[in-house]
């Protein structure tokens, strides 16, 4: 497959497609940025910086430091936002974020949200811009809620819990694959301490983007060695389970004026896992009891995380991890993966190229052709719907798919079994210990 750096993608598919949303101009993208880095103070700590790695990892964005503002960034953990632990009938899931959101109260405390309060959840907690609140927020509640909102928990059609391979997905950064497991939501001890012995010194650890490519990599392949039911799909796959890694770092790093982009180091990251002791080889995990950490600063405003952001990530994975541009699934067994053609998917809408060139087109515009599959509702009762998901995704010009060959997926026994958070084990799946 061909291959892309991140620098020159990323930087001129920022400029071509910021500019249609007034919140994400070009200008309020970026000039802010240039006055900082212009300013006498911050050019000599730019300079200080530039013989080191950046934070974020080598090759990242942003390109030019953010600004940092202490006021502006501060998430409160304090009086009404203290954390409350869930109690019986508080939906809690498998994203560690909402469910901290949820806990921190603000999320509604018993885990259903409308598309709203979602995005201004999502921006108040973390610095994520509206465009992809937006779109993540509207496509939770089409596929997986009542089109007015969801749960972060939940079963099929209620929420993010039952949505099993049309919004969550295999391959988890620390969760469970839900055919290799019976669960989409068990903590697996194995992954996740593959993930927290990668920094091993406290004093210096940063979980950034570097580090979890790396990991993603091993992720992707462990599914295949281990799930017969893995699948790989466009939107789940691409999109989706690529968020699950970029998002660890991009919200849970930990900004300042030394580290405006931010570090993510182990307090930071087991407070936002729930993971919960002193002893390094004996930590345990409290399922639903995410926090947000003290003295914890989010994305600067200038530089919230958008959608052409996301897509930048993206391909700055698929520098050292190009599978993750290419979809497919098991055939009902342990390593017998094969790749589907993203033209023989798409019918011929996309080739293998263009939706590597923008992965972020072909995922979004895949789902939106499956929507009316999923639901069961008709074109004409989503329209209105549709035109907002139309809007929030215009700006990136994507190539729509006129249908989809289901038929290419026949061979993926794993995109059948819609559902969650329960499920039926694969003959054949390899399991390892839970962490509790």
């Amino acid at each position: 497959m061909k291959t892309f750096t991140t620098a020159a993608i990323s930087a001129a598919f920022l400029a071509s497609n910021v500019h249609a949303f007034p919140k994400m101009a070009m200008d309020a993208l970026t000039e802010p940025l240039k006055a900082e880095a212009f300013n006498v103070k911050r050019t000599t700590e730019i300079h200080a910086r530039q013989g080191a790695a950046p934070p974020q990892g080598a090759g990242a964005l942003p390109l030019v430091p953010p600004p940092f503002d202490a006021k502006t960034q501060y998430v409160s953990n304090q009086g009404k936002y203290k954390f409350v632990p869930p109690g019986p009938g508080d939906a809690r899931g498998e994203c560690p974020g909402l469910n901290a959101l949820a806990n921190h109260n603000y999320l509604p405390h018993n885990g259903y949200a409308t598309i709203q309060q979602f995005i201004d959840a999502t921006e108040a907690g973390f610095g994520m811009a509206k465009d992809l609140g937006g779109f993540l927020g509207l496509y939770g509640a089409l596929v997986d809620g009542n089109l007015l909102g969801w749960s972060i928990n939940g079963g099929p059609h209620i929420g993010i819990g039952g949505s099993h391979n049309n919004y969550e997905a295999d391959s988890s950064p620390l969760k469970s694959d839900l055919n290799q497991y019976g669960s989409n939501q068990k903590l697996i001890k194995d992954q996740f301490y593959s993930l927290y012995n990668r920094q091993p010194d406290a004093a210096t650890a940063n979980y950034n983007l570097e580090v979890l490519r790396d990991f993603r990599k091993e992720r992707y392949y462990e599914s295949i060695h281990k799930n017969p039911y893995y699948s790989y799909l466009p939107f789940t796959g691409i999109e989706v389970s690529q968020a699950a890694f970029t998002f660890i770092y991009r919200f849970m790093a930990n900004k300042s004026d030394e580290n405006p982009e931010g570090v993510l180091n182990k307090e930071v990251l087991k407070s936002f896992m729930a993971i919960y002791g002193d002893d390094e080889e004996n930590l345990h995990w409290k399922r639903g009891h995410e926090r947000f950490p003290d003295n914890f600063y989010k994305r600067n405003p200038t530089d919230e995380y958008s959608i052409p952001y996301f897509e930048a990530d993206i391909l700055y994975f698929a520098e050292t991890v190009p599978e993750v541009l290419e979809i497919g699934c098991n055939h009902g067994s342990v390593n017998t993966f094969n790749t589907i053609d993203a033209a023989t998917i798409s019918n011929g809408a996309y080739t293998a190229e263009q939706a590597a060139q923008s992965p972020l087109c072909f995922a979004s515009e895949f789902a939106k052709v499956e929507i009316p599959l999923i639901t069961g509702l008709s074109n004409s009762a989503l329209s209105p719907l549709f035109n907002t998901l139309n809007t929030l995704t215009g700006n990136m010009n994507c190539a729509s798919i006129g249908s989809v060959n289901q038929s290419a997926l026949t061979a993926c026994p794993g995109f059948s079994f819609y559902g969650g958070p329960t499920g039926p084990v694969a003959k054949g799946a390899i399991q390892d210990p839970v962490l509790n």
